[in-house]
């Protein structure tokens, strides 16, 4: 204990004093305490769980007869960690995989499950130890809620309408029985159903069009099976990025039978996504080009919004963004498909920027789901056998725990820009909300990597005394944490804040992450 505390204080030492010798830039705010805008739905704090390398297995499940301690197979350790999370929702069990997934492989004893090939991530064998109770399992021990993925791509629409009636049936059926035989009395909740992923590509390589007309036949079959009020949530498989007439088209023929549609970003340099960039020892270059793809979807989310408000005035479909985040090259420096990189503190100042954007959007936006939670693209822990590393990306979600279920405020923000190049981005990205709790909180991303920044804000009619936060920093952009040793990138008490005539003053060091709450 002594070791980690005096680790912990040589770490802040090391960010105080490379916040002192870096230049210091301006930038103001305006907030308004007193024009409350939409709640933020806590679903914005998604999670995404496929079968794709290590992210269920050794992640997730190791196994009811593993030496690492679980609860029926299930990682002791990775729940407590996401319970800390406040997780809202997973979603499983992908991804393409949903589209090539037989349900029924993956219910009843599991000496007697069928090996499959995932025919989508690396053909490796998939042994279906995880399947539909697993899961539910899994999301139950977090406390999250389930966003199932059915598949339109491969399977008829009884599969999904077979499958819904096991989860949630609570009648005299076969299914519901079938399921009772399997260990579960009671229906499982489904709040949210995903219908199709990435119809576009590997859901199918369909047209929109073709797309519309088999969401709609979907949608026919697909019966609340007497769950409690509200129905499940039917997701409609959405765009990737600027497919700008893909939700038109969808959103024409279909928008009067779905409930959300769906859209998936990633943050990648160069196009190809094959390549990625480099998730270690990379330049400011390739800083300032992934924090700048991260900020596109600002436009991309506002550009689908305004297509969707054409269909959709009343904003009853909610656009679910529910994959995003950084795709790099994997650790060894090399594309391959398990999908496994490092996670550092520049990924962790790109979440509370997207998070930041979320906020913003939350007329629209009502769930979104980072990839991925455990050992795949951008997630929030990694394992190795009995080793577990929380990651930056994992920290900057547990600062913004507050902004569940808050009241998003309007905040006025005038940044410098950081340019670098032909590239130029924003220092400061920030977003405010009233927290349950009654605080108001403002999280701020710098996501300059040289400068410290002054932040000024005008509270206006918010009379505060008292303010607290974290902050999220490291001497190096490329800062990670590792197995084994005291975390190099964790939340810190800040103590940069100052409250004086109606102002609030932040020196935020460089590359950093702060959530303040003032009361």
């Amino acid at each position: 204990m002594k070791t980690m505390i005096g680790r912990l204080l040589a770490m802040s030492a090391l960010c105080a004093a490379s916040h002192a010798l870096a230049a210091t830039q301006a930038a103001t705010a305006q907030l308004h305490a007193d024009q409350p805008g939409p709640t933020i739905p806590r679903y914005i704090y998604g999670q995404f769980s496929e079968h794709l390398g290590s992210g269920i297995y050794d992640g997730i499940w190791v196994g009811e007869k593993s030496s690492i301690p679980n609860v029926r197979g299930i990682r002791s350790d990775v729940v407590r960690a996401l319970r800390e999370l406040k997780v809202p929702l997973i979603r499983w069990p992908g991804g393409c995989f949903a589209d090539d997934y037989n349900w029924r492989d993956g219910i009843g004893p599991r000496d007697k499950r069928p090996g499959r090939k995932n025919n989508w991530w690396t053909g490796k064998h998939e042994s279906n130890q995880f399947g539909t109770h697993e899961f539910m399992d899994f999301a139950e021990q977090v406390g999250a809620d389930a966003y199932i993925g059915v598949n339109l791509g491969s399977a008829p629409p009884r599969d999904m309408r077979d499958w819904m009636e096991y989860m949630t049936s609570d009648g005299d059926n076969a299914l519901a029985n079938e399921r009772r035989r399997n260990g579960r009395d009671q229906p499982f909740k489904v709040p949210v159903v995903g219908i199709g992923n990435e119809s576009w590509g590997c859901g199918g390589n369909m047209r929109p069009e073709y797309y519309a007309d088999e969401y709609r036949r979907f949608q026919t079959f697909f019966h609340n099976n007497g769950q409690a009020a509200p129905a499940a949530i039917r997701v409609a498989s959405g765009a990737d990025r600027e497919d700008y007439n893909w939700t038109d088209v969808v959103m024409k023929q279909a928008g009067a039978k779905l409930d959300a549609l769906s859209l998936h970003y990633y943050t990648l340099p160069p196009a190809d996504w094959k390549e990625g960039g480099k998730a270690t020892r990379f330049s400011k270059e390739e800083w300032v080009a992934i924090l700048a793809g991260a900020l596109r979807i600002d436009d991309i989310i506002r550009r689908h919004a305004a297509i969707m408000d054409k269909y959709d005035p009343k904003k009853r479909v909610g656009l679910y963004v529910d994959e995003w985040g950084t795709w790099y090259r994997s650790d060894s420096g090399k594309f391959d498909w398990d999908l496994r990189q490092q996670n550092t503190l520049r990924d962790g100042v790109v979440a509370a920027a997207h998070f930041n954007i979320f906020h913003r959007h939350t007329d629209r936006v009502k769930q979104t789901s980072i990839a991925q939670t455990m050992n795949v693209l951008q997630a929030m822990i990694l394992t190795d056998g009995p080793k577990m590393v929380l990651t930056p990306t994992y920290y900057a979600f547990k600062m913004y725990v507050p902004f569940q279920d808050a009241t998003a405020l309007p905040l006025d923000v005038s940044s410098p820009s950081y340019r670098l190049g032909a590239t130029a981005i924003p220092s400061i990205n920030a977003s405010a909300a009233k927290g349950k709790d009654g605080k108001i909180y403002i999280g701020i991303a710098n996501m300059n990597p040289d400068d410290n920044v002054q932040f000024s804000v005008n509270l206006g009619t918010l009379a505060a005394t008292k303010v607290s936060g974290q902050v999220l920093t490291a001497q190096q952009m490329d800062q990670f944490n590792e197995f084994g040793k005291s975390p190099a990138v964790a939340a810190q008490p800040y103590r940069g804040a100052t409250l004086a005539n109606g102002a609030l003053t932040l020196d935020l060091p460089a590359k950093s992450v702060v959530v303040v709450g003032l009361e």
